[in-house]
Order: C-alpha cells, then sequence, then structure tokens
C-alpha cells in the first residue's frame, strides 16, 4: 500500500511538471506573442526582443572597434566571456544559484536584435554565486565608427535574481529597473581599464518610466545608447 501511494505520488508530480512546463513554455509565450504583436511591430528599432517575440531589454550602450578588441577590452576591465546555453551550463548555473558559488562564465539567456541572437557577451559576477550579475550582450551592426571600425550595439543589465518570470512563468534572471546605472558601469570599467579613447551618445529607445522585458520587469531610463570607441593595438 506504501508503495502504491508513493508511485501515484511520484506520478502526480510528473504530471504537474509536465502541465506546468507546457504552460510556461508554450501556452503563456502565445498569449503574449498576441498581446504584444502591435506593440512589436511598432517597436523603435533600439530594443531586443526575446525568441518569443516579447520586447526584451533596451539597446543602451554600444563599442566601435573589431571583435578582437572588444574582447581584449572586457577581459583588460576583468570581465568575462558568457557561455552558450547548453544542458551543461544550464545545469552549472543552476549549481551556483543553489549552492552560493561562483560560475564565472554562466550563460546569459538569448535576445534577439535586428532578427539575430547576441554575437557577444560577457559578464561581472556580484558575491559568490550566478544569482546577481552584471552583464552585457553585443549585437554587431553593418554600420561603422567614424574610422571605419565596427559599431557594436548592446544591451546592458544587472540580474538581481533567480525567479519566474512576471509575464510565462519560465525560469529567469530579474533585472534591477534603472539600466543606465548598468550602462554607466559597462563604459566606466572600460574606461577605468584605458581600453576607451573616447564616447559619444547616441538615441536609443527613449525615456521611459515604465519599460517592460521579457521577463516582465519593469525599467526606466534617459533613452540614451552610450557608445564607446575602443583604443586600436599599436601597430594598426
Amino acid at each position: 500500500m506504501a508503495r502504491r501511494k508513493s508511485h501515484l505520488a511520484v506520478g502526480s508530480i510528473t504530471v504537474l511538471l509536465g502541465l506546468y512546463l507546457f504552460i510556461a513554455y508554450f501556452v503563456l509565450p502565445e498569449i503574449w506573442i498576441f498581446r504584444d504583436a502591435k506593440e512589436v511591430g511598432s517597436l523603435d528599432s533600439m530594443v531586443t526582443v526575446t525568441p518569443d517575440d516579447i520586447p526584451g531589454d533596451p539597446i543602451n550602450v554600444g563599442l566601435v572597434g573589431t571583435k578582437e578588441e572588444v574582447v581584449r577590452a572586457f577581459a583588460a576591465a576583468h570581465w568575462d566571456p558568457a557561455d552558450r546555453i547548453t544542458l551543461r551550463s544550464s545545469i552549472d548555473i543552476g549549481l551556483s544559484v543553489v549552492l552560493d558559488r561562483p560560475d564565472l562564465d554562466a550563460p546569459v539567456s538569448t535576445l534577439l536584435f535586428e532578427g539575430r541572437k547576441q554575437d557577444l557577451a560577457f559578464e561581472k559576477p556580484v558575491g559568490h554565486s550566478a544569482d546577481q550579475r552584471n552583464h552585457v550582450r553585443f549585437w554587431q551592426t553593418e554600420k561603422t565608427g567614424e574610422d571605419g571600425r565596427p559599431l557594436w550595439l548592446g544591451s546592458a543589465s544587472f540580474d538581481r535574481g533567480v525567479g519566474l518570470s512576471h509575464d510565462t512563468g519560465q525560469i529567469t534572471h530579474h533585472i534591477g529597473p534603472d539600466v543606465d546605472a548598468e550602462r554607466n558601469l559597462v563604459i566606466g570599467d572600460l574606461q577605468t581599464a584605458g581600453q576607451l579613447t573616447s564616447t559619444y551618445e547616441i538615441e536609443g529607445v527613449g525615456a521611459t518610466e515604465d519599460g517592460r522585458n521579457g521577463g516582465g520587469d519593469r525599467y526606466f531610463t534617459d533613452g540614451k545608447a552610450v557608445v564607446g570607441v575602443l583604443v586600436e593595438p599599436e601597430g594598426q
């Protein structure tokens, strides 16, 4: 009898887990896609979207330089490259949060800009686990800076903790609302490391006090993107 009850309990848990996964990862995303269809179509080009076509984080930072120069600059500023999302990396970040241990190259979720997922991503841990971290994604654009080097546009935000999406119930990192502070940290760290020759501002998403990203997190911003011009190695 006890064994039968145990089997029934396991079966009930399995059914509930399957129901949660179906609702969170299939049903609710479709509802939000339908709800936000007009908004996505009318969004300024300086906003990312999730793979489910839900509006994501705003573009708020940029760099001028080659891919090698971008990677070198973040290494000098003590930011780590983020892993690709795989089963192993997902398990590692979960263990990092649960066990409060470091995961210096934890993966970041995919966001799309101009129809493509991020080309590069970097992170700077806060504390002992991947629960909280500074992170930024970058996309190489077809545009160039005044010196002819590629222009990269990025989205910087602070992960304040792991939880469930307010919109879909999916497991996700929740971001801090002040995305301008994270943008300024990225640029400030690169400047401190001596990796920038200058900075300038371009128009971003526009000033907003009630933005909402793909996880349902509210954010506010002055709507500008700060672009840093990377130092060129000697001899180039």
